[in-house]
């Protein structure tokens, strides 16, 4: 069986998006369209109702190239328990409120016993001055948090 995975907002935005001339983000996007490529089969991947919400935002023809690439990505619902992880999971030390989305593209991977969240998002997702707040509680609620990382660290050997 398959790792499962979380793929978070960022991931169909960088690989959707025209090339940025940021150098960083530049990488970034190549590195992301070089995982789809070579390591997405190698996982079972899953989004949830708020990736797909967050993917319709924006530019009307960038917004319908993300969710065609999302369409058929197997949905994971925002259940209660999901609710209430995310809210858990928001506040000192851990996932800033103004970033309570992001709270719950952890809480429902982490409900649903997802492996991996891949994303981009550094800031409050893979920072790790967060996640060892996030760990635990995830932990103390009775639940795994998923490894979150970017492609780059998920790309295999």
């Amino acid at each position: 069986m398959k790792p499962t995975l979380y793929l978070e907002t960022t991931i169909p935005s960088y690989l959707t998006a025209w090339p940025s001339k940021v150098p960083l983000r530049a990488v970034h996007q190549a590195i992301t369209k070089e995982w789809w490529a070579r390591r997405r089969k190698d996982f079972q991947l899953f989004v949830s109702p708020i990736v797909l919400a967050e993917s319709a935002l924006g530019d009307r023809a960038a917004a319908s190239e993300r969710l065609r690439l999302l369409a058929d990505v197997p949905r994971l619902e925002v259940t209660p328990d999901a609710e209430q992880l995310a809210r858990a999971l928001v506040g000192p030390k851990g996932i800033p409120p103004k970033a309570e989305r992001d709270a719950f593209h952890v809480a429902i991977a982490a409900v649903n016993r997802l492996h991996f969240l891949l994303t981009w998002n550094c800031r409050h997702l893979a920072n790790e001055d967060i996640l060892d707040e996030v760990r635990e509680r995830c932990r103390a609620a009775g639940f795994a948090c998923p490894v979150v990382c970017t492609p780059e660290t998920l790309m295999g050997l």
